[in-house]
């Protein structure tokens, strides 16, 4: 069959919808934001194939699965396996790198382990194969009468009982062995778990070192290494906290005898004991007391409570600082910043062995006189925090922890022996701290010499290979070490498709989910390249997409309209692009074919001089010095091909800075000289795109705001007040009018251990969240429950005359969400229509003209129309006299804006200098930005009026 045939499409909003979908083409399903675009890809193509997947499985193995609701759906044929990739955050694990995820890193350990060469940390030598001569003769360089053990490692952190091993030893003659640590007889054997993992080593011979004990060492050491197979271990019994020696007939330095166990693929894994750096557990990160948290106001003095807790109203402890005051001679009313350095360096570290006289009040009033050292603040607080069994004291102290990189590795995650591993004059962390692309370079030019270079050439390749796919969807900027946590959602969704790429499968069906989000027009094409060879392969690729370029590039368009929520789930339009532009009814083809377009306004806004700011020395991530002006009152956009740092300078280090000194918030801020002219703003803040809430209790109703004057009109009704029932009645967070079953959740949460958790309607509520008594309770015919499934459209006719409803309901409309239930699971929202909840409840706000709006590419998931209905909300915000700053690659913002500041030239290391800054028309006219390039033909096409004004 050579279509995918769906017929009678009912999920969500689909209107009884049926269609032909030609198979093994790239196909792009459009329309408005709640069109119905994702039910009818996700929530009924790929759920009916994972469905179908499921139930070809065995009952065994079904049982472990989560049964899968079929999709409102009559039929669909043609149906192949089916592979989602959404654009969702690929892991919150702090161990997930994307050397890791890519899998790219399982390649470099084995590249390390077969052909790395070990080297001395001490003295830069390549360690070689050491002889038992050797071997023997180190051991005589150790003082005369030591008392030492020769082992012969022969299991190593393996499961089981070796009952059969162990038996075996005893055969052979051995005596003793050393089991986790601990010598044994191997008579008197404790019973060991079999499902725990266990260090065996034969004991070969216990003796103290004499220099005519040369022949003993010399067949002990040939007995150890023919029992562990090239390695031996000399442990010191007198003192077993020293450092055992290691022996290996393979590698060992000949200097000072270092030496490092075989090299296998584990070693060079930070997720394994072997290759853990152990002072952070293989994190790279330590959490330590940061002293810029602990002195929580520096402007203020030591009894005003520079450092919470010490102050006047802490008597133990502010005691101490008096004493401490009267030894060193400084003013405890003093500002903490006007105290001398070696003052607040033994506030904060401690007086080391200096004794110091402290006075303290005991019982009955007397005092107390004692000389002892003092602590320190920050030694103190990391005592308190080790020591404490109270998890309130924890978490009180928690606040002031921060991150560093682990001083024991540098932040590699490595142990020393995996960070002296060279393959090419190189280490493994040094080659994972490469971008994607100096990589691909690094490894392309790789030239290993002799029996190692055969090794490595067919390594290599398949390195390349994943490489060469991360860089064809425009993600060459990464570097392989970068933790998976702080990937959007566009980048973690390109990811998957390079992997998937790279698998080659064939005959699958794809579903993605805008996978263009955050990338730049430059690496579109690139990206619809890498789609276009998965469909080559013999694939079927469906795309939800709101791109221009990739509207036009796709062999099928599926529009679905007209409008959004219940107006929605309609096949509008199907067919070439070309036959969407020529659809009278598209709203699609109408922006397609320039019938309707987003107008470049008639009249700029001149910028004031006075009214800007200054960020002067930006240095985080790849930023180089930078210095950015941002004019106060306009729509400002940034720009930049993707890693260029457009995130770093705006959110890092513009919001970072913004937030601390204006609402006070703890943010760890990117580096930069200073920030000027923050003092013409009031507040400032971060619509982003995480979710505005991680549990179904979250939803837009709460987020607004809304939900309080909803309870409230609940219990004011007639009914309400004769129960004696008051607002509280109608939350579902607290007792009384909930559901007890599901505490008011509407769901039950099944834990399915290897799996996701699932969610399952509660059987007493059946998913309303309310009990029977508060739902008897009416307003205008209408319960709790039932006001809560109205969608903000139709809640809006329901309290048009409320307005206290009636306000807010009308911002989450301006902001194209008319579509989305008031009660909906926060966890149900993509990152866009969340973004767009935060907007809406920012408009809904008392509008003071002085705030600063940062928007992280606001047009995520909006179509060509609902782009148009956020400049205007945009718009409508700036002309209050607040200033927006957006990051956004979408040409329709960037031609509106009032401003652009254009970074690049490239990603990464390539980016970080201010291209080129002004109006629209003064970045299309630079050479030197890509931004410019795509801007300069929109810009002529829409017949733009330059007509600057102020």
């Amino acid at each position: 069959m050579q279509q995918i045939r769906v017929r009678g499409a009912r999920t969500h909003n689909l209107k009884n919808l049926s269609l032909d979908l030609p198979r093994e083409r790239l196909i792009v399903v459009t329309g408005l934001s709640g069109s119905g675009k994702s039910s009818l890809t996700f929530d009924t193509l790929y759920a009916e194939g994972q469905r179908r997947y499921v139930e070809s499985l065995s009952a065994y193995a079904r049982q472990f699965l989560a049964t899968m609701d079929k999709p409102d759906v009559d039929s669909i044929e043609g149906l192949s396996p089916a592979i989602a990739i959404e654009q969702k955050a690929s892991s919150h694990n702090p161990r997930s790198t994307v050397g890791t995820v890519t899998e790219i890193y399982d390649y470099l350990r084995l590249l390390y382990a077969r052909a790395g060469t070990p080297r001395c940390p001490d003295h830069g030598i390549d360690l070689a194969a050491q002889t038992v001569s050797q071997m023997v003769d180190q051991v005589l360089r150790l003082p005369e009468g030591t008392a030492a053990a020769l082992l012969a490692p022969v299991v190593a952190q393996r499961k089981g009982e070796h009952l059969e091993l162990l038996e075996d030893l005893g055969a052979q003659g051995f005596v003793r062995v050393r089991i986790d640590g601990r010598i044994c007889e191997l008579d008197a054997l404790p019973a060991l778990d079999g499902k725990k993992k266990h260090d065996i080593e034969v004991v070969v011979d216990r003796m103290r070192v004499r220099p005519d004990a040369a022949q003993r060492l010399s067949e002990s050491f040939e007995t150890a290494l023919r029992l562990s197979g090239g390695l031996a271990q000399l442990v010191f019994l007198e003192s077993e906290e020293r450092e055992p020696l290691t022996f290996s007939s393979r590698h060992a330095c000949p200097v000072c005898g270092y030496s490092v166990p075989p090299l296998e693929p584990k070693l060079f894994s930070f997720n394994n004991p072997s290759g853990a750096c152990p002072g952070c557990d293989g994190l790279g990160v330590e959490e330590f007391f940061d002293p810029q948290r602990v002195v929580l106001h520096p402007h203020l003095s030591l009894a005003g409570g520079a450092v919470r807790g010490w102050d006047r109203r802490n008597d133990h402890y502010f005691h101490l600082i008096q004493s401490l005051a009267k030894h060193y001679g400084f003013d405890i009313e003093a500002p903490w910043t006007e105290l001398p350095e070696h003052v607040r360096h033994v506030l904060l570290y401690g007086s080391g062995t200096e004794a110091i006289e402290f006075s303290d009040r005991a019982e009955a009033g007397r005092r107390t006189r004692r000389r002892h050292p003092f602590e320190g603040i920050l030694p103190n607080l990391t005592r308190r925090y080790r020591e404490t069994s109270s998890p309130m004291v924890r978490e009180e102290l928690a606040r002031y922890l921060s991150l560093r990189p682990c001083p024991d590795c540098q932040g590699t995650r490595l142990n020393r022996a995996a960070r002296f591993v060279f393959v090419a004059e190189r280490s493994l962390p040094e080659v994972a701290h490469l971008t994607v692309g100096r990589a691909l370079e690094f490894l392309r030019g790789l030239n290993v010499a002799g029996w190692r270079g055969e090794v490595a050439a067919r390594i290599v390749k398949g390195m390349i290979e994943r490489l060469a796919f991360l860089a064809d969807v425009g993600l060459e900027y990464l570097t392989l070490d970068r933790s998976a946590e702080t990937l959007s959602g566009g980048e973690s969704q390109r990811i998957r498709l390079a992997s998937q790429v790279g698998s080659g499968l064939t005959g699958v069906m794809y579903i993605l989910d805008e996978p263009s989000i955050g990338l730049h027009q430059r690496d579109n094409r690139r990206l619809l390249a890498t789609l276009k060879q998965l469909r080559d392969l013999g694939n079927t690729v469906i795309v939800v997409e709101h791109d221009e370029e990739a509207i036009r590039e796709a062999d099928h368009v599926v529009d679905l309209g007209p409008g959004a929520g219940a107006h929605g789930g309609h096949l509008v339009a199907e067919g070439t692009p070309g036959e969407i532009e020529a659809a009278p009814a598209s709203i699609t083809g109408q922006y397609l074919s320039g019938r309707r377009r987003i107008e470049v306004p008639t009249l700029r806004i001149r910028p004031a001089a006075d009214r800007q700011i200054r960020i002067v020395g930006a240095r985080g991530n790849n930023l180089r010095n930078v210095t950015a002006e941002l004019p106060l009152g306009l729509l400002t956009c940034v720009t930049g091909v993707s890693g260029s740092g457009k995130s770093t300078l705006v959110v890092d280090t513009l919001f970072g800075h913004a937030a601390a000194r204006l609402n006070g918030a703890r943010i760890e801020a990117a580096p930069c000289e200073r920030i000027e002219g923050l003092e013409q703003i009031d507040r400032v803040i971060d619509i982003d795109q995480s979710p505005i809430g991680r549990t179904p209790r979250s939803n837009p109703a709460t987020y607004t705001g809304l939900f309080a004057p909803l309870r409230e009109l609940f219990a004011a009704v007639p009914e309400a007040r004769a129960r004696g029932y008051d607002a509280g009645r109608f939350s579902f967070n607290v007792k009384g009018g909930r559901c007890e079953a599901c505490q008011g959740d509407g769901v039950i949460r099944v834990e399915m251990h290897f799996l996701p958790d699932v969610y399952v309607p509660c059987d007493v509520c059946k998913g309303q969240r309310y009990n029977r008594e508060t739902l008897e309770i009416r307003y205008r015919g209408k319960n709790i429950h039932e006001v809560l499934e109205l969608t903000v459209e139709e809640a809006l006719r329901f309290f048009q005359n409320i307005p206290a409803a009636a306000g807010k309901l009308q911002t989450l409309a301006d902001v194209g969400l008319s579509y989305v239930r008031l009660g909906q699971n926060a966890t149900t929202l993509s990152g866009g229509e969340a973004q767009r909840v935060k907007l809406s409840r920012e408009l809904a706000k008392r509008a003071t003209g002085r705030t600063l709006y940062i928007l992280d590419e606001p047009t995520t998931g909006l179509h060509f129309h609902d782009v148009e209905q956020l400049l205007r909300v945009l718009h409508r915000l700036r002309d209050e006299g607040n200033s927006i700053v957006v990051i956004e690659h979408n040409l329709d913002v960037i031609k509106t804006a009032d401003w652009v500041i254009d970074l690049g030239p490239e990603g990464g290391e390539g980016g970080g200098e201010i291209i080129a800054a002004g109006t629209p028309e003064t970045i299309a006219s630079n050479a030197r930005s890509y931004t410019g390039a795509y801007l300069s033909p929109l810009l002529a096409r829409d017949g733009v009026r330059r007509a600057v004004g102020a």
